[in-house]
């Protein structure tokens, strides 16, 4: 088994300024999202209860929007007709615009009928199912994607396997997750479900966040060697983006995987 902590690509600059108001839009997406969101933590419900908030910039859902596009810059253009690209967990298409044009058909699987409806509108094939039971063919695909998806798991191994056994002899894996850490805890939800940008509120379970030496193990015990990065926003785009002066924060490159961390490898 190899695992390499490294940077796949340079990070980016940014500016930054301020707006009250946009500020106070964003913090009433926070108010929004704590009024729907009385479920158990991790419930999948929530995803339908919010399913008006996927494609809003400034939404319950504007972090996915960042992670989709770092996640997306991950795939590269596809090596033969006909490719295929899963993308797990894929909610309501937020990858889409990021590997349009890249030669691959993408289907997306997740569990929430609502968000399915709008993948679909954005140009992925949608299919209702369970990560942990995924209704397609082995070696189907040349990519799998599984962003923000395995720290929502209760079985990391069943799906990591499941994910693996989709992938085409040389396919893909990219995975973006949550670190079981202090730091992740604090960031992601003791501080991050009150701010704007961050998870709604009782998204994520931290019982559930993934050790990232785990994940290479469970990966490499089904052909897939992973390299692991860090991931974190550019904070002077966050700065402009709390002050709307931009929707698009860039997420840029660390060695730090303490926090969010992205995952590539390819099956032997």
């Amino acid at each position: 088994m190899s695992i390499h902590r490294d940077g796949f690509s340079k990070p980016a600059g940014g500016l930054a300024i301020g707006h009250t108001e946009s500020v106070l839009a964003s913090l009433d997406v926070r108010t929004r999202s704590r009024a729907v969101s009385r479920r158990r933590r991790n419930d999948p419900a929530q995803y339908d209860d919010l399913a008006g908030e996927w494609w809003k910039p400034r939404g319950a859902f504007a972090a996915l929007h960042w992670l989709a596009e770092a996640r997306g810059a991950l795939v590269p253009p596809a090596e033969r007709p006909g490719a295929v690209l899963v993308d797990l967990g894929c909610g309501a298409g937020l990858l889409a615009p990021h590997v349009a044009g890249k030669g691959y058909r993408h289907i997306g699987v997740d569990l929430g009928a609502a968000g399915l409806v709008d993948a679909a509108r954005h140009g992925v094939a949608a299919v209702r199912g369970d990560v942990l039971h995924v209704p397609l063919a082995d070696e189907c695909a040349d990519v799998v994607t599984a962003g923000e998806i395995l720290e929502h798991v209760p079985d990391l191994s069943q799906a990591v396997a499941k994910a693996c056994r989709l992938l085409r002899p040389g396919g893909l894996l990219v995975i973006d997750t949550i670190a079981p850490t202090v730091a992740a805890r604090v960031l992601m939800v003791t501080v991050g479900e009150r701010v704007p940008g961050g998870p709604p509120p009782g998204c994520h379970d931290p019982d559930l966040f993934v050790d990232p030496d785990r994940l290479a193990r469970e990966c490499a015990a089904h052909g897939v060697n992973l390299r692991l990065r860090g991931i974190t926003p550019h904070g002077l785009d966050v700065v402009r983006w709390l002050a709307g002066r931009t929707d698009h924060v860039r997420m840029r490159p660390t060695r730090n995987t303490s926090v969010l961390y992205q995952a590539v490898g390819r099956r032997r």
